[in-house]
């Protein structure tokens, strides 16, 4: 993979961890973050060569995991 690959992946990531901090609740940012880490999971999965489904479910779950830690301000 590429340096430009790379960094749009990073920069994908990171944009998505500000974007699941922006629900009212733990349950919307957890929603919200899980949503956004598997379809950044499948399109990292299906460029690794791991594969989209367990691109999705290893991004869902990491997702979830921050969209609930993060506070809401």
């Amino acid at each position: 993979m590429n340096t430009r690959t790379w960094m749009a992946l990073v920069f994908l990531a990171c944009a998505s961890v500000g974007i699941a901090g922006c629900g009212r609740t733990m349950g919307t940012r957890a929603a919200t973050g899980g949503l956004i880490g598997a379809g950044g999971g499948a399109a990292l999965g299906s460029v690794t060569g791991l594969g989209a489904g367990t691109g999705a479910l290893i991004g869902g779950a990491g997702g979830a995991g921050a969209g609930a830690l993060t506070a809401r301000h």
